[in-house]
């Protein structure tokens, strides 16, 4: 009997084999691949970024510290150790946290990272492409450094909207003080002058010098061929300046922003302010020669060329360095013209992103709002001390992060929810624990008014929200017909223009504890922040995710005893015998079990093997997942199946047995 072309004669159950082998690869991809980091984090004096002594933050002995290089959906885990002699804690900069507000590295979720201690992040960048940044989010660090690039790729089944380039470069632009962080943070506190008028030293182009400073040990430099294209990625890490970036001679693609694709524009140059990143385009096709980087501050009457950020874009075969007048970007003072770019930037709604669905699928069209929050940033002095405020409350950050009460008093004694009001300026300015109630699943009109002289830049975590309109004078209701409601792009940080305003939608899907912020360091270390609690009442894990394992208590909940000192990596695996945990750890990963057995079911990517013989439960074993790996294991249930990252996280299966990794530091893949 001959065979028709086309048609399916297999057996039934090779089908069902084949559609489950197709189900279990697009799970897996939905989970992604897990990265594991150790981040050791030191002060150093010997860097001397602007070429003077003074302390800065390193993370294994870099500045910037090392390069998260992701894709969408791969779960990262970093165990970061504090060598320094204060708290630390570090944010994921536009990394949503889907249902994961444990993570997010902010006074209000976290309790701190003592002094030489040790603590894990593990969070998953769902659902999200783009360029990001990472920084230490307490106590003014960032001003000392402690911050590096995250890149999120796509998956390879996603199609982007341009051609692959020849490579990439990470590109860190900031202003940069001489004074020491800690000096600094000090005077900030208790001097007017210096908390409102303060203004950095200098522009560095990732941790390095100016190429124009005969003091810069060190620049910038990125290295090109002749006809290729290269993209950049280039984030704002800051701490007050708002800057304008360009390449001599040579123009600039906009393509991607904070993890938006963008409508393809092409620039001369490209203003960034604090917090904010994109990626662009850039085509070695001018002769060979070596070209100025340059980033200057906006708003800004600087002269000083020494104090701009000045690198190289050198062609790989040239022998001309690069000199002559530095190339003039716009006039630093036009508000007209950056409100114009900024405007120019918007969302490309015929491509997919991290789904394959067009990003414009997703659109605020015809949103009906559920709430409108009016945040008026400003100054104040309270008590005798220079304050930022919103609405007139200057932020007061209790003891005990506001997460960790929520879920265990339900925020008493820690905070009093929408105390404060979001749409309106009280009379007399005071300091406060400023938390507001966010709509789940609501559409939240967010207005940014900036009362200041200065420019400001605004940050809600959890979240991209859809900027859709920007402003002179005071905001009205009638405002809202100059929004674009058509295809406003999507990002997490927006400009705030020096008596103006900025508008975004946001969507509230996302249950959690968020910080709502001024990304200006000194604005948000002085108090011009709040958080939005997004609830959700349904008690189904999947909807938000429980606390960790291996959650930080501090405030009212700290422990009686002191934490220990971070403890050395463990050895690689090896076929050592069998052991046994205690049977009061036993309890509490079986308990752990019958809470979130389901949650991770999912995320299984292969099934694992026993590769020891053992019947009893609690048995530490060895398992081989799906690719080759091995890893030590717990035997919980009866049947090995896929290891799982920590013992924070359990992954479960068909055979309805639980295997659990033991080591929350060091999961030891081999």
């Amino acid at each position: 009997m001959r065979l028709m072309s086309g048609s399916d004669h297999r057996r039934p159950w090779q089908i069902l084999h084949a559609t489950l082998l197709v189900i279990l690869l697009l799970a897996c991809r939905a989970h992604g691949e897990d990265i594991f980091l150790q981040w050791d984090v030191t002060v150093n004096t010997s860097i001397r970024p602007a070429s003077v002594d003074q302390p800065v933050i390193t993370i294994n002995g870099m500045f910037p510290g090392p390069l998260i290089n992701a894709t969408t959906n791969d779960v990262v885990h970093v165990n970061v150790v504090n060598h320094m002699d204060e708290a630390l804690l570090i944010t994921w900069n536009g990394i949503q946290q889907r249902r994961n507000s444990w993570q997010d590295g902010v006074s209000g979720t976290n309790c701190p990272i003592q002094p030489f201690t040790n603590w894990t992040y593990v969070f998953q960048l769902k659902d999200q492409i783009g360029t990001f940044s990472y920084f230490p989010s307490i106590n003014f660090l960032k001003a000392g450094g402690g911050f590096g690039p995250i890149r999120v790729h796509h998956r390879p089944v996603i199609q982007v909207p341009y051609l692959k380039p020849e490579a990439e470069f990470d590109l860190l632009i900031g202003d940069w003080y001489e004074t020491s962080y800690k000096d600094l943070r000090s005077t900030l506190s208790s001097n007017l002058m210096a908390a409102y008028n303060s203004t950095p030293d200098k522009i560095l182009m990732n941790g390095k010098g100016s190429y124009r400073d005969p003091l810069t040990k060190a620049y910038e430099s990125f290295t090109v061929k002749l006809g290729k294209t290269y993209l950049i990625r280039i984030s704002n890490v800051g701490s007050a300046w708002s800057l304008n970036f360009l390449i001599q001679n040579h123009r600039m693609v906009l393509v991607e922003t904070e993890g938006s694709y963008t409508n393809a524009i092409t620039l001369d140059s490209l203003d960034v302010h604090v917090g904010q990143s994109y990626s662009v385009l850039v085509t070695a096709d001018q002769a060979t020669s070596d070209y100025y980087m340059v980033a200057t501050p906006k708003l800004v009457n600087v002269t000083d060329m020494t104090k701009f950020g000045i690198g190289v874009l050198h062609y790989d075969s040239s022998t001309t360095a690069a000199g002559g007048p530095l190339p003039i970007g716009p006039d630093p003072f036009d508000i007209e013209l950056s409100i114009n770019q900024a405007n120019s930037i918007r969302w490309n709604l015929t491509t997919g992103a991290a789904r394959p669905n067009p990003q414009g699928s997703f659109n605020v069209h015809n949103v009906t709002l559920s709430q409108t929050f009016i945040l008026r940033a400003s100054t104040a002095e309270i008590d005798g001390t220079p304050k930022f405020t919103v609405n007139n409350v200057s932020y007061l950050t209790p003891d005990t992060p506001l997460k960790l009460a929520d879920h265990l008093v339900n925020g008493s004694g820690v905070y009093e929810l929408d105390e404060f009001s979001t749409n309106s300026t009280i009379v007399k300015s005071e300091r406060g624990v400023f938390v507001a109630s966010g709509i789940h699943k609501g559409w939240i009109e967010l207005v940014f008014h900036n009362d200041l002289d200065v420019m400001d830049s605004w940050h809600l975590d959890g979240f991209g929200f859809f900027v859709v309109g920007y402003g002179r004078g005071k905001w009205r209701p009638k405002s809202r017909s100059t929004y674009n409601l058509y295809d406003p792009v999507v990002r997490s940080t927006v400009q705030v223009y020096p008596r103006g305003w900025s508008a975004a939608y946001a969507y509230l899907d996302n249950p959690g504890m968020w910080n709502l912020r001024s990304q200006q360091l000194k604005n948000w270390y002085l108090g011009e922040e709040l958080y939005v609690r997004v609830y959700d009442a349904d008690p189904n894990p999947e909807k938000e995710r429980p606390p960790p394992d291996n959650i930080l208590l501090c405030g009212k909940f700290a422990p009686t005893t002191p934490p220990s000192a971070p403890s050395a990596p463990p050895p690689k695996t090896s076929s050592a015998p069998s052991s046994q945990i205690t049977a009061a750890g036993l309890d509490r990963f079986r308990a752990r079990i019958r809470h979130q057995s389901q949650i991770y079911r999912s995320q299984s990517c292969g099934e694992g093997h026993l590769l020891e013989d053992t019947e009893e439960e609690g048995t530490v074993i060895e398992t081989r997942n799906g690719g080759g790996g091995k890893r030590r294991s717990l035997y919980v249930l009866g049947e090995a199946l896929p290891a799982a990252y920590d013992e924070t996280l359990l992954s479960g299966g068909s055979g309805g047995g639980i295997v659990v990794g033991l080591d929350p530091l060091n999961p030891m893949w081999e």
